[in-house]
């Protein structure tokens, strides 16, 4: 009796620790299917973010050489990051073609969107509709307002530009006479920013012989810009120096100012593009200018706008930006309450470099 009760005792321990086993064993296969299950999921999530985007860029009207350079290098960063680049370029300079375009591209349910404004407020309503159908939008080059957008994209530190070119007009001018200014739209967001430094750069106590008479808009149009500047000097005959913080203002006013024969009469300095300026710089009409590479503020659009719609940054302040060639670029704050990230400072194009970057755009 005693024997059988031993030979039950182990038989009962055996079972038991074979359920305990199958116990275990069952578990460890539910832990690995919730950990498989999981991985899988996350692994469709991130073939999904990093599968390939269709990014569009909206810039400020067709026929701009500046605006060309920039859809290069935009270009040129989604060809490395595998994206499909949409371009899209309005026959006019306003916010209702740039409204158009959006929504066009909202209905299209591209991944994002990004956009230099020819108004910073007017393209809002349309903008949110593309953000709230999950597209992201960012600006570049011309800001929109902060609401508008999820990170700008900007050249270079506004104040940088502003102050820099009244420096260089008050050097040209021998810090005395009277200057006037030569925009781009009255509603472009960058060249208002730019002029509002000049503005507080002049109140400095060394630019008091210094008079800013006006400030003209020729709609970054060719022919309106030729007019302007054509009224600025004879509206103000003693008129001593025009900056035009827009490449199209500036290549159009060297030619006035070559055509009247007023070399060293009246200075010009502003933002230009090098191949436009060449021969105004070479001849004396604009002795020096700034500007920074188009190229490359198209290329830092390209790689932002992946990495919003990757998910990789969301726009706020701390992310950091992997632009290719151009290095990690880190997200900040921005003067209008929302978050940008910059290329760099402006770059002086004078007689002793301008053959070299002519060739380059």
């Amino acid at each position: 009796m005693k024997k059988f009760k031993k030979v039950l005792a182990l038989v009962l321990s055996l079972f038991l620790v074979t359920l305990t086993l199958v116990a275990c064993s069952s578990g460890t296969n539910s832990t690995n299917n919730t950990n498989n299950n999981s991985k899988n999921s996350s692994n469709v999530s991130n073939q999904s973010n990093n599968a390939k985007k269709r990014i569009a860029i909206v810039v400020k009207s067709t026929g701009n050489p500046y605006n060309e350079k920039e859809i290069e290098g935009f270009k040129n960063a989604l060809k490395e990051l595998g994206d499909e680049a949409i371009v899209q370029e309005p026959v006019q300079p306003t916010a209702d073609a740039q409204i158009q375009i959006i929504q066009q591209l909202t209905a299209q349910k591209v991944d994002a969107i990004a956009i230099a404004a020819n108004d910073p407020d007017a393209l809002q309503p349309a903008l949110q509709k593309a953000m709230d159908a999950g597209i992201k939008v960012l600006s570049f080059d011309s800001a929109t307002n902060a609401q508008s957008r999820m990170v700008h994209v900007n050249q270079a530190d506004p104040e940088m530009i502003g102050r820099t070119l009244v420096q260089a007009i008050a050097t040209m001018i021998g810090g005395k006479g009277q200057i006037a200014i030569l925009s781009a739209t009255s509603q472009a967001t960058n060249q208002n920013t730019w002029i509002s430094w000049m503005k507080k750069e002049l109140e400095k106590p060394e630019y008091k012989n210094i008079q800013l008479v006006k400030i003209a808009y020729g709609d970054d149009l060719r022919d309106k810009s030729v007019s302007e500047t054509q009224g600025l000097l004879q509206a103000y005959p003693n008129l001593k120096g025009i900056i035009s913080p827009t490449t199209v203002g500036i290549a159009a006013a060297a030619k006035v100012l070559t055509d009247k024969g007023l070399k060293g009469k009246v200075q010009l300095t502003g933002l230009g593009l090098p191949s436009e300026m060449a021969a105004y710089i070479k001849s004396g009409v604009c002795q020096w200018m700034y500007l920074w590479n188009p190229i490359d503020v198209g290329y830092l659009t390209g790689y932002a706008a992946d990495a919003l719609a990757k998910g990789k940054i969301s726009g706020k302040v701390g992310d950091t930006i992997d632009a290719g060639r151009l290095g990690s670029k880190a997200v900040v704050k921005a003067d209008d309450g929302g978050t940008q990230t910059l290329l760099g400072a402006p770059f002086k194009f004078d007689i002793k470099n301008i053959d070299e970057w002519a060739k380059v755009y």
